[in-house]
């Protein structure tokens, strides 16, 4: 019965904003870029990106805002489980290339180890409580890093991954190259990372990328029911597996020299090859997933 309220809710949400009954912010900036969808189902906390235009894709601002909604999470001691997704059929396009191919390179100013900052928000954040992602249509370049930051995936039929900025210059910096080796092994992570080709629903649930594959349209219903079954368990002993789980594959140490390294790393080819990919991209190269030059 809980399923079948969740499912017809989660309907809704492309058209109306059903969060308001639910302890909801919305966070728009002044122009159309940069939105977050925030809402609370019991012990759910539900973060959603609405740009659908730009197929998600994050700038600044939304990459602040994103931090400060996983730092709600945190502190909220009643949000056990949260739940980040995209709306309007997307999951997120990465990082927006439109804003990086203006900044002239001022993305390279950001400091690698002033904290969590970085280029997509959260990804060098270290939770304390599971995040489930629950990913539709494109979930790619920088959006496929944010899917690796959840610590599962509920993959949607026909949506696709992959580190599509390999085709513009621009380098994985928000957590890739640490997380999916570790997620999938470095034979397949590199499969992934050194050739940027798409990923479908099956095959990445065979490489153990995704956890659950669902029919479209169902991805954050069954998210979200996943994430209450996680919620109902006893809260400190599965805190507590979960935390030797991760200390086993990378401690918070290896974690961090393994994102600074790769900020630092991917960082000296920002200036010479992702900005003028960036204006490529800008310009009308590889829409749609193309990895043609037209």
């Amino acid at each position: 019965m809980a399923s079948a309220v969740i499912r017809k809710v989660c309907k809704t949400l492309p058209t109306i904003n059903i969060f308001n009954r639910f302890s909801s912010r919305r966070y728009t900036s002044g122009a159309s870029t940069g939105n977050l969808d925030i809402g609370k189902l019991g012990h759910v906390s539900l973060i959603g990106l609405n740009n659908p235009e730009k197929r998600n894709a994050v700038d600044p601002f939304t990459a602040k805002q994103l931090i400060e909604a996983f730092q709600d999470f945190e502190k909220d001691e009643n949000a056990r489980v949260a739940v980040l997704y995209g709306k309007g059929g997307y999951f997120c396009a990465g990082l927006d290339l439109k804003s990086l191919s203006q900044s002239e390179g001022n993305i390279k100013t950001q400091e690698p180890n002033d904290g969590i900052r970085a280029p997509m928000g959260p990804s060098r954040m270290m939770f304390s409580k599971p995040v489930i992602g629950a990913i539709s249509g494109y979930a790619v370049a920088g959006g496929m890093e944010l899917a690796l930051l959840c610590d599962l995936r509920v993959v949607e039929e026909s949506a696709i991954m992959g580190i599509f900025c390999r085709r513009f210059g621009v380098p994985l910096v928000d957590g890739g190259t640490v997380r999916l080796p570790a997620l999938i092994g470095l034979s397949r992570a590199l499969d992934l990372i050194l050739t940027g080709r798409p990923i479908n629903a099956k095959e990445a649930l065979q490489f153990g990328l995704a956890n659950r594959v669902v029919p479209d349209g169902t991805g954050l219903s069954n998210a979200i029911e996943l994430a209450n079954e996680i919620a109902a368990f006893p809260q400190r002993c599965m805190k507590a597996d979960r935390r030797s789980a991760y200390n086993s594959t990378f401690d918070a140490e290896t974690m961090m020299n393994g994102l600074q390294y790769e900020f630092v790393n991917g960082m000296k080819v920002v200036q010479d090859e992702a900005v003028p990919g960036a204006q490529r991209f800008k310009d009308g190269v590889g829409r749609h997933g193309s990895f043609t030059e037209k």
